[in-house]
């Protein structure tokens, strides 16, 4: 089944007492070096680099009239984000909520730029598990930038689509690679939503064969994901209905259509969403009926036997009371007959019951 992976994170108890703005990664320790990958690129020309001694390259892209995409994996080291903020002059607040990656997807507008933060999930075919990562963006005038958390993402698509040159995303601007990046987000929600239909067959399928308690738990435990993910996917759409909905220079008119686009998909995430937490529901359900009636017919079972041996044990009852008068215990074959006449009330019993279906 699908599962969440977990590690060990900075708590947010680090940040109490601080000053508003001051910068502390809030995530997952690491130590691998921050990986910045620079793509600059137009209808006739494209520039792939990686960044890694001097941060101070990406002053470039401010005075181009190409777009830039600036793609940072690895928060970790909060100096290399403090200079990213300080050549684009990105607010000290954002910063601080980039760095947190606990964050509920949402967008703020400011003077010089729009700040976006999504989560991007992604299946993990080898561990079984769904990857939850969040995903900051910064659209600027002729640029974007994509704070991740980890290295490898779900934007080798949009890539491929920049480095071919196939499509329209060459020839617009930041903010249609912006939407580029955001629909590659949540088209693979589509994926999550189909493991976690896979799995709720299996699960019903295994429930309705037999009712295990090892299932329920495989239940509560999905039950779980389904409320993160959908706490992680739910404001996908007010974040998406603010972008088409402000009118900002830094978003084309053109470029807002796409976005309606992306809208619709999420509506339909979030019904896929909302659909497998009444199933996992009935799930519950149906395990419970399976128990009940699975105890209804032990009950039954244990009945129709008791109930065939209460005469028999009423027989047994009379012929152990210790009369000195009772003549049947004089009787030479008294044995044979009362064992005779228990093992034909028995079989009588038994057949009517199998006549009426009891059984």
């Amino acid at each position: 089944m699908p599962k969440i992976r977990s590690t060990q994170k900075v708590k947010k108890s680090s940040k109490i007492g601080l000053a508003p703005g001051h910068l502390i990664f809030l995530g997952d320790a690491k130590s691998e070096d921050v990986c910045i990958q620079l793509m600059d690129y137009s209808a006739n020309q494209l520039n792939v680099k990686e960044v890694k001694e001097d941060i101070k390259d990406l002053e470039t892209c401010l005075s181009q009239e190409t777009v830039s995409w600036i793609d940072i994996s690895g928060l970790h080291d909060t100096h290399i984000i403090e200079e990213t903020g300080k050549i684009f002059n990105i607010h000290s607040l954002t910063l601080e909520d980039i760095l947190n990656t606990d964050q509920r997807p949402k967008v703020d507008f400011y003077d010089e730029y729009i700040y976006l933060v999504v989560k991007m999930l992604s299946y993990n075919e080898k561990e079984n598990g769904i990857e939850y990562e969040q995903v900051s963006f910064i659209l600027g005038k002729s640029y974007v930038i994509s704070f991740q958390e980890n290295k490898g993402d779900i934007f080798d698509p949009v890539r491929v689509r920049i480095t071919s040159g196939k499509g329209r995303i060459r020839s617009s601007g930041a903010d249609y690679l912006l939407y580029s990046l955001l629909d590659v987000i949540v088209d693979n929600y589509f994926l999550i939503m189909e493991k976690f239909g896979e799995t709720i067959e299996l699960y019903e399928e295994k429930l309705a064969e037999r009712p295990d308690a090892k299932w329920l738990n495989e239940v509560y435990h999905l039950k779980r994901e389904i409320l993160f993910l959908r706490r992680s996917v739910w404001p996908i759409r007010e974040v998406v209905t603010k972008l088409e909905r402000d009118e900002n220079p830094l978003l084309n008119e053109k470029t807002v259509i796409y976005l309606r686009d992306v809208y619709d998909h999420s509506i339909q995430v979030i019904e896929s969403i909302e659909i497998y937490r009444d199933m996992l529901s009935g799930l519950l359900d149906l395990y419970l009926s399976s128990v009940s009636n699975r105890m209804n017919e032990v009950m039954k079972i244990l009945t129709i036997i008791a109930t065939i041996f209460i005469p028999l044990t009423f027989v047994v009852g009379i012929y152990g009371m210790n009369f000195e008068n009772m003549p049947e215990l004089k009787w030479k074959y008294g044995y044979y007959i009362i064992m005779a006449f228990m093992l034909v009330l028995g079989a009588g019993m038994f057949i009517a019951f199998k006549r009426r279906k009891w059984l």
